[in-house]
């Protein structure tokens, strides 16, 4: 992070094929040169960058570090959100509880604490959320709209970003968005230009006695069950059950790490549950399918088909009473 941040890979790629010495990195970064020589040591250990005689050079992984937005993005949540947190890991083993957060915040969840995070903090943590879930939407929306929805529900609607696709998409869909009051005032900025074909239901999922609106010809959960514990999602996928019109079905969405071609894969899904254990809320966890396949049946519906390829990572599961 301080090779990136402070300037020396940049310097080194912009350094052209020869490279630089450290000298001339001290200089184009206005950096000391003791600093720059202990980051440059470490970058070459670390294959970040490359040394021919006396001059620095940047390695492929280090120009990914430096350009590539999944690098940026991942190493901006992990240092911004997960970081100071995890040194909690042991103690939200033993409770149950996200012990970690307090380092962020004095709140029950991260959910409850998203809309007054630090500004930092905040962008890292939505530069993460939106990266994994913006590039499927144009995959999925002709799925979602196959059978012409009037209403659709966007459930954990964050700031809004699948509603607003979904009313570009189809201008005569009605939609109704549930999350938790901060994060629907995101959202109600986000579709103010929409007037009443969006509408906004402050909810906190957890509380079992809460129903959802009905009459819902389509609702969509993406990333959003994995953010709890398997009790919590049955009693959604019930209560979004309810809320089904006639012939109406629920769109899932997620990352499931036994579905990942690669093994890269795998293992930053598996790591990430660490995140919710210490940060989130201390129950949740990234899902193997069958976890979730079980949830949707005990929830009293089933799954009508399975879709791969959303993006490299996603599958969406199409459900309906059963």
């Amino acid at each position: 992070m301080a090779l990136r941040d402070l300037g020396v890979l940049a310097a080194l790629g912009g350094g052209g094929a020869d490279g630089l010495n450290a000298e001339a990195v001290a200089a184009k970064t206005s950096l000391p040169l003791y600093g720059v020589k202990v980051l440059l040591e470490a970058g070459l250990v670390t294959d970040l960058v490359a040394l021919e005689e006396e001059s620095f050079r940047l390695t492929m992984l280090g120009l990914l570090v430096l350009q590539d937005t999944m690098t940026r993005v991942n190493m901006d949540f992990t240092a911004d959100v997960c970081y100071r947190g995890m040194s909690h890991l042991e103690d939200a083993v033993r409770t149950g509880a996200p012990t970690g957060l307090k380092e962020l915040g004095p709140w029950k969840d991260i959910y409850a604490g998203l809309a007054h995070l630090p500004p930092h903090v905040q962008q890292s943590w939505f530069a993460f959320d939106h990266f994994y879930s913006d590039d499927l939407f144009p995959r999925a929306l002709p799925l979602v709209f196959e059978r012409k929805p009037g209403r659709v529900m966007d459930v954990g609607a964050n700031t809004g970003k699948f509603s607003l696709a979904c009313l570009q998409h189809d201008v005569d869909v009605r939609m109704t968005l549930l999350d938790l009051p901060g994060q629907l005032a995101m959202a109600q900025r986000t579709l103010a230009s929409f007037g009443e074909r969006a509408c906004f239901h402050p909810i906190d999922f957890l509380d079992r006695s809460r129903e959802f609106p009905s009459g819902q010809d389509a609702i969509w959960m993406s990333q959003f069950l994995d953010c709890f514990g398997e009790g919590d999602i049955v009693s959604i996928l019930e209560r979004a059950r309810r809320a089904l019109a006639p012939g109406g079905r629920i769109f899932i969405v997620d990352t499931y790490w036994d579905n990942q071609k690669h093994a890269a894969a795998r293992f930053v899904l598996v790591m990430t549950t660490l995140y919710f254990t210490c940060l989130a809320n201390g129950t949740s966890k990234m899902y193997h399918s069958e976890d979730m396949r079980r949830c949707v049946r005990r929830a009293g519906l089933k799954i009508s088909r399975e879709v791969e390829g959303l993006t490299l990572s996603h599958t969406m599961f199409v459900c309906e009473r059963e």
